[in-house]
């Protein structure tokens, strides 16, 4: 999927571009799949702000999509190749054998008309889903799971994957994207390729006006406030250091550590993640 560019009649479109879509087959999403996504503005169940610079946006229908491929040696054909509004990648609807229809991401390459099996007889080519146990190492991966049946949860925005690297008893080390290198139990399933829309990363929305029919609201910055609604807020004239990014709560920011210690979870890591320079 390419990227598509306007003539300059307005300085947002000078600066913006858009992708070409030319990968999708239909304009039509599945309605027995669809289900109504109510908006929250950022605000939880008693009506506070709990996430900041939420709010309007176009409304959106939500697509119901199947992380668990847990549906083993049932054959299913790739009917159509979609967009999403609720996630960067594009979506993929599947007719299986027996009838059933359900939405997977669509991995890189997929096409109309291939067929899609999961489970351990599958072969290991793009868009097939199995168990660790059961994939090629070196092989690149995404849609994976962190527990066993609980449905895919690493590696599902547009153009991420993850490499398998080994297999170590009940575990195999897989290399993520951020460069951590993990454990995961060999139980879980992942779906072999690359996510798919590559360019996602490359479009510049141009104005603001594109970011807030994404549903976002623009941000003040810190030493903007007054005292009272951020620690880095007051003083006289413009201030600057002497004192440590972080937000209104005063978690850290711009490097700041804010993974807790002793982590449970942090048995499985064999390397953290690069660290940015």
């Amino acid at each position: 999927m390419g990227l598509k560019t306007y003539k300059p009649t307005s300085p947002g479109r000078r600066d913006g571009s858009v992708l070409d879509f030319s990968e999708l087959t239909t304009r039509k999403p599945e309605k027995s799949l669809l289900r109504p996504l109510k908006k929250t503005g950022g605000r939880n169940n008693v009506g506070r702000i709990t996430c900041r610079r939420r709010g309007g946006g176009h409304k959106r229908r939500y697509r119901l999509i199947d992380f668990k491929r847990a549906k083993d040696g049932v054959p299913a054909t790739v009917k159509t190749i979609e967009y999403d509004p609720n996630r960067s990648a594009n979506i993929a609807l599947l007719w299986y054998a027996d009838g059933e229809k359900r939405y997977i991401i669509a991995p890189l390459g997929l096409e109309v008309g291939q067929v899609l099996m999961s489970g351990p007889d599958a072969d290991p080519t793009t868009g097939n889903a199995m168990k660790l146990k059961d994939i090629p190492v070196g092989l690149m991966i995404h849609n994976i799971e962190l527990h066993p049946k609980k449905g895919a949860q690493i590696c599902r925005s547009a153009g991420s994957y993850a490499q398998l690297q080994a297999r170590e008893g009940n575990y195999a080390v897989v290399l993520l994207p951020s460069g951590e290198l993990r454990r995961i139990h060999v139980e879980c399933r992942a779906t072999i390729g690359r996510v798919g829309n590559t360019d996602h990363q490359n479009v510049k929305l141009g104005k603001a006006g594109r970011r807030r029919h994404m549903g976002r609201r623009p941000k003040v910055r810190g030493t903007a406030m007054n005292p009272i609604d951020h620690p880095l807020g007051g003083g006289e004239g413009r201030t600057k250091g002497g004192r440590h990014p972080c937000s209104p709560t005063a978690v850290p920011a711009k490097g700041g550590r804010t993974r807790r210690r002793n982590n449970p979870t942090d048995k499985f890591i064999l390397r953290r993640r690069k660290k940015k320079r």
